[in-house]
């Protein structure tokens, strides 16, 4: 089993910054697939970033985010950071952090974190 912390969401204005961690038990972070989903009210869920466990460089982020946001790992503290730089009040949403293997789907979930955007 995996579980995953949340933490690190909040109010903020346009054009400002947040960092998410996704602290993680059972498993190390170098020995899974690691993704920051998000969830608008009303929408889908969407993936936002993901991380792959063999290969820190192989990172993925959707198109809306690209430039803005920056997925990263500490393996020491075994956990996972979403780093959001010129958020727009469309980022506003519930995030999520998801371990599993990203070929087949995320079988591990947070419990979300909003983040709240103000323009």
């Amino acid at each position: 089993q995996v579980q995953l912390v949340e933490s690190g969401g909040g109010l903020v204005q346009a054009g400002g910054s947040l960092r998410l961690s996704c602290a993680a038990s059972g498993r190390t972070v170098t020995s899974i697939d690691m993704a920051w989903f998000r969830q608008a009210p009303g929408e889908e869920r969407e993936l936002v970033a993901s991380i792959k466990r063999w290969n820190i460089s192989s990172r993925y982020y959707a198109d809306s985010t690209k430039g803005r946001f920056t997925i990263s790992r500490d393996n020491a503290k075994n956990t996972v950071y979403l780093q959001m730089n010129s958020l727009q009040s469309e980022d506003t949403a519930v995030y999520y952090c998801a371990a599993g293997e990203a070929n087949i789907g995320y079988s591990y979930w947070g419990q979300g974190t909003q983040v709240t955007v103000s323009s």
